[in-house]
């Protein structure tokens, strides 16, 4: 019979390492989504048609 391996942390013990490294990646995901987001109203302000 197979033994159960508990991989989950104890409570009130998080992995630092693996918590900054997703902070991190967050983090940088959101500065190109802003900065994409800024270049496409930016290129939309230029490029906007009048009537």
């Amino acid at each position: 019979m197979a033994t159960h391996v508990n991989q989950e942390p104890e409570s009130g013990h998080t992995d630092m390492a693996e918590h900054l490294r997703t902070w991190h990646g967050f983090i940088s995901f959101m500065k190109w989504q802003a900065i994409g987001a800024a270049a496409i109203l930016f290129l939309l302000a230029i490029f906007r048609t009048h009537d």
